[in-house]
């Protein structure tokens, strides 16, 4: 008799959510937060499931301190209606400077599924301007992430470095 193979399927209490700490400061945005996105996602897990939020909590601090390729800060706006005739457009530069906090976490929003699930994803991303964050409590591990290649060295268990 052959035994039967049975896939894992977790459930909504099942996952042990952890928190991990990201220091953006002269990181390129668009490779952090895609690695971000992965993280809250709960991709990089074993027990992934699509219709379960089986992600962990990120911690972003030294958002103001994030680097762009190129001329983008420039060049790249942003666009909202807000009632008027007109959209209101602000290039990412001043968006940097009004409120640094949007620019993680508008691209990481855009990189999260588009389903009713992604609001809860998006909770648990907490984004800080500065290096102050009110949640030491949690004891949240430490990444390095944007870089240009993570060798899988990176990705196993560590002391520091857990995912």
């Amino acid at each position: 008799m052959l035994a039967i193979q049975r896939t894992y399927v977790a459930k909504k209490g099942d996952v042990d959510q952890k928190w991990y700490i990201v220091d953006a400061s002269g990181k390129t945005l668009g490779r952090m937060a895609s690695e971000i996105a992965v993280i809250l996602m709960g991709k990089h897990r074993p027990q992934y499931t699509a219709h379960v939020d089986t992600g962990e909590f990120v911690i972003v601090i030294n958002a103001e301190k994030i680097v762009m390729s190129g001329n983008k800060l420039q060049v790249r706006h942003y666009a909202w209606y807000n009632g008027y005739t007109r959209q209101k457009l602000e290039s990412y530069a001043d968006r940097l400077e009004r409120k640094p906090t949007d620019l993680v976490f508008l691209a990481v929003k855009r990189m999260l599924p588009k389903n009713p699930l992604a609001k809860f994803m998006l909770d648990k991303l907490k984004c800080y301007a500065g290096p102050e964050h009110p949640h030491q409590a949690q004891q949240p591990i430490s990444l390095d992430l944007g870089n240009k290649k993570i060798k899988n060295a990176d990705l196993k268990n560590t002391d520091s470095k857990k995912i």
